[in-house]
């Protein structure tokens, strides 16, 4: 699903880190420097997009009164997270103990008033702009300025960053009102929901295969036939009780492997906008055992089913203990957080980065595996033995590897360790994989 996102380039650049934890998105971006250009931006990107989301209120109102687009329209909005952000950088600035009169433009009173009380703020008196929701950005400057001029206001809480510089180079002391990451979290989510596309895929038919790692190697440590049938019967029941959270229907295959149908909205929901499957870490802390899963989106039952297997290869390539989705465009997404969806974020493998590896000699089965320890544990550097260990190799040939992903700029060297006996070992950074992380 395409989603145009527009406003000044920071706030851009901030909502398509936290979109990254978005897979269905595809954003088209539009920055600008002043925020009367946000209409014409909107309508330029109209044609190719499903939704819109601005970086705020004030752009949100240009474009719903200047244009008539018929798309969904969201922003980001600006709460009590930002405006405490702000203030707390303001008193920094001038003093925690002073009185402040402080001039805000875009935030509503109810909204202020709540905050400050909360807080139990009384050093701050909020002077607030009662203009047109669409006021342009000479207007809020030129009201900030004179209420400045003439010693009405000690300061400045703008919600537009082309206010804020203006603001900045007559000398008056200001702070821009931006939103937090779980701001832009919501609005992603409200924007998600609206759109058509998402809409017809919540019935669609999603495909799941499970299959417990080093299953037979775990059965044999039960001494009776009667103990490996009642070890088989709780995990059926485990895993029955997790896909009846998703109204979906399991069926046993035989062995190691289960099989389970859901639809994509209810998926979508209960891991979090794929991002985790919190029966994997159930699995191991009651029988000892690590679950792969595949997970297939398609157009029709066979594709889906198709793709499942293609995604449960992806997560035994990987060393078992994730989760891999292959979506109806056959794009690979995952690896998914085999436990509490605050613990790991989604990453999504494009084409572009799948193509540099292949060109440098990595494999898909490398790349599986590096991109799930990455997941796992957020670290980029690494020793050579600690690569050869993630990736089941000799120490020499991750030697030849690394020479290979230095060279096509897939690796950089980050450090060097010093030991106390032989040459100082040199630490690799997996640089190709940083922006699956936020790094």
């Amino acid at each position: 699903m395409s989603i145009g996102i527009i406003g000044p380039d920071e706030l851009v650049k901030r909502i398509l880190h936290v979109l990254k934890a978005f897979p269905s998105f595809s954003p088209v971006a539009q920055t600008y420097a002043n925020v009367d250009e946000a209409p014409r931006l909107a309508e330029a990107i109209a044609d190719e997009v499903e939704v819109l989301l601005v970086s705020g209120p004030v752009p949100y109102n240009k474009i719903r009164e200047q244009t008539s687009l018929s798309l969904a329209l969201h922003y980001v909005p600006l709460t009590d997270t930002g405006f405490y952000r702000a203030l707390s950088r303001l008193k920094n600035a001038l003093g925690p103990d002073s009185l402040l009169r402080v001039s805000i433009d875009t935030l509503g009173k109810p909204m202020i008033s709540q905050s400050l009380a909360e807080i139990n703020e009384t050093r701050i008196v909020p002077v607030l702009y009662d203009g047109p929701s669409n006021a342009s950005k000479e207007a809020l400057v030129a009201h900030h300025a004179a209420l400045f001029d003439a010693g009405a206001c000690d300061a400045v809480l703008t919600a537009e960053a082309s206010v804020a510089a203006a603001l900045s180079e007559r000398g008056i002391p200001n702070e821009w009102v931006i939103p937090t990451d779980g701001n832009i979290t919501v609005a992603l989510e409200r924007a998600l929901l609206s759109t058509e596309t998402r809409q017809s895929k919540e019935a669609q038919i999603v495909v799941g295969l499970m299959n417990l790692d080093h299953f037979e190697r775990r059965i044999q440590t039960h001494a009776s036939e009667h103990e490996i049938q009642k070890f088989k019967l709780e995990i059926h029941r485990m895993l029955l009780d997790y896909v009846a959270s998703l109204d979906g229907y399991l069926t046993h295959l035989g062995g190691d492997e289960y099989l389970f149908f859901t639809t994509r909205g209810i998926f979508e929901r209960v891991t979090g906008g794929y991002k985790s499957i919190p029966l994997g870490r159930s699995v191991y802390q009651k029988f000892g055992l690590s679950l792969s899963i595949g997970m297939g989106f398609g157009r029709s039952a066979n594709e889906a089913g198709t793709h499942a297997r293609a995604a449960l290869r992806k997560s035994k390539e990987a060393g078992g203990d994730t989760c891999f989705i292959v979506g109806e465009d056959r794009m690979l997404i995952g690896p998914l957080a085999m436990s509490d969806p605050l613990e790991a974020a989604l990453s999504l493998t494009d084409a572009d980065l799948i193509k540099r590896a292949e060109d440098a000699g990595m494999t898909s089965a490398y790349l599986s595996k590096l991109m799930a320890q990455v997941a796992r544990t957020g670290q980029t550097d690494y020793m050579v033995h600690e690569l050869a260990a993630i990736m089941d190799i000799t120490v020499r040939s991750t030697h030849r590897l690394l020479q290979q992903w230095l060279d096509h700029r897939l690796v950089t060297i980050s450090g060097v360790e010093k030991v106390p006996k032989g040459r100082p070992r040199q630490i690799f950074r997996l640089v190709f994989l940083q922006d699956q992380t936020g790094g």
